[in-house]
């Protein structure tokens, strides 16, 4: 069974940086479009980036120009490094395939907290 363990979240102030990990076990990511999806307290789950069996990559407008979503396919490695940080962009990362229902299992998440 496919299992994904999200890592890297953290405290950090506005204007920081954090990098996410996923690791991975299997060959998921040469299978599926992987995304990154967060979820704040009291809001839905978002799809914030995504990534291509090719190494294609798409952004929500939200952290277009501030996120990138890339991989290490040796390492079944997927990252999200996140910069310019706002207070706005704390909640819990989670690692999936894109679209959600092609697979039921989530991973526990990381969590991203912004504040000063």
């Amino acid at each position: 069974q496919v299992q994904l363990v999200e890592s890297g979240g953290g405290l950090v102030q506005p204007g920081g940086s954090l990098r996410l990990s996923c690791a991975a076990s299997g060959s998921i990511f040469s299978i599926y479009i992987m995304g990154w999806y967060r979820q704040a307290p009291g809001k839905q789950r978002e799809l914030v980036a995504q990534i291509t069996s090719g190494g294609g990559t798409t952004y929500a407008d939200s952290v277009k120009g501030r996120f990138t979503i890339s991989r290490d396919m040796a390492k079944s490695t997927m990252y999200l490094q996140m910069s310019s940080l706002k207070p706005e962009d704390t909640a819990v990362y989670y690692c999936h395939p894109y679209p959600t229902n092609v697979m039921e299992y989530w991973g526990k998440g990381t969590l991203a907290t912004v504040s000063s």
